[in-house]
């Protein structure tokens, strides 16, 4: 009985996040469809502002739970600039929380609502977001790293155009780092060594495409590329050998203590334009975050381990960036469901949101 209440009680630390984040989803996408067609009789240029506002008052939401109300230390190392710039992010890929993570860093340069993501195809069958994400820049990839190179470039133009700002997160593994998954690992060192390139261990052998693409295309647009490396505290078993690191609901549940964030901005400049170059460039990255990532995990000096090399700083999120978000998205929803007419217009939101978003990413796929 007891075992049972407590089980109880831990899946209830995910639960209340959980129905919230979902529960207000359709109200977000009422709004921001409110948006869209009004500024459909508006010039291109006004769209982008308010839809990135929107996005921001969303995430803000977000990293409420994944923030604040876990109670994760964000240890930050290297440079994270204070101001806005446009900027791709390339990152190492291990959790379904990277995307958190990278909201994490864009709060703190208040460059939130600017976030665009390369994401993997079968997210854009997610009810609402899958289609929103779309429409809100994001670009989708065939797990074997197949794209419309087209499409990709015609969106970043056309975000240009409108002077939109860029905050494009790549992911360029194309698939999470899972110790489980051996033989994912050993194709990757495989293909390394067979390509004369460094074998690496705690990464997987990134693919240069979208990041050529979008440096290429942008490069008069972009102030710097940021390089992030993320590593997650206590995911190392008895045996000295790394787990898998916590999905959403572990995290959500409190399993991740301090999630230990190192950036170093880079130059357009220092990054080669041949694709084959720029190819060599990336592994090179991916090999120091290699490096990082060793020291981090497998450091035999307890002093070394779980930290990266050079000074530290423990970045605490404000509740006034997170709590007025919940509680307007909130109230909003709450107000929406209050009446019959409301919660009405909340299901076939629900409904024919879901169904008019597949149509889309299936004509657009």
């Amino acid at each position: 009985m007891l075992l049972s209440a407590l089980l109880h009680v831990y899946s209830l630390r995910y639960v209340l996040p959980a129905a919230v984040m979902l529960g207000t989803a359709p109200t977000y996408i009422l709004a921001w469809g409110a948006w869209r067609l009004l500024s459909a009789l508006l010039p291109a240029r006004f769209y982008h502002p308010v839809d990135d506002r929107l996005y921001t008052l969303y995430q803000s939401m977000v990293l409420f739970f994944f923030e604040n109300y876990t109670g994760v230390q964000i240890i930050l190392y290297g440079d994270l600039p204070k101001n806005k710039e446009n900027v791709v992010c390339i990152s190492n890929h291990q959790s379904t929380v990277d995307w958190i993570v990278a909201d994490m860093l864009a709060i703190r340069q208040n460059a939130l609502g600017h976030i665009r993501y390369v994401l993997k195809d079968g997210l854009k069958w997610l009810p609402l977001y899958g289609w929103y994400f779309s429409q809100h820049g994001g670009v989708y990839v065939k797990r074997n790293g197949v794209f419309n190179e087209k499409e990709m470039r015609n969106k970043l133009y056309g975000q240009m155009e409108t002077n939109t700002p860029m905050y494009l997160v790549i992911y360029p593994e194309g698939t999470r780092y899972d110790p489980g998954q051996q033989r994912v690992i050993a194709n990757s060192q495989s293909y390394a060594a067979k390509e004369g390139l460094e074998v690496l261990k705690h990464v997987i052998t990134p693919r240069v495409k979208a990041t050529y693409i979008a440096v290429d295309t942008m490069k008069n647009y972009l102030d710097a590329v940021y390089d992030i490396t993320v590593a997650f505290e206590d995911i190392i078993d008895p045996k000295g050998q790394r787990k898998v690191a916590p999905t959403m609901i572990e995290f959500l549940c409190k399993e991740c203590p301090r999630i230990h964030i190192y950036i170093e901005r880079i130059e357009l400049k220092d990054i080669p334009e041949d694709q084959t170059l720029m190819r060599r460039w990336l592994h090179d990255r991916f090999a120091l975050k290699d490096k990082l990532l060793i020291e981090f995990y497998d450091a035999k000096d307890s002093k070394r381990r779980n930290r990266f090399p050079g000074k530290s700083v423990h970045s605490k999120l404000s509740l006034q960036k997170t709590l007025p978000s919940l509680l307007f998205l909130s109230g909003l929803t709450a107000s929406l469901l209050l009446t019959e007419c409301g919660r009405n217009l909340y299901i076939k939101t629900w409904i024919y949101g879901t169904l008019l978003g597949y149509l889309w990413v299936s004509i657009k796929a």
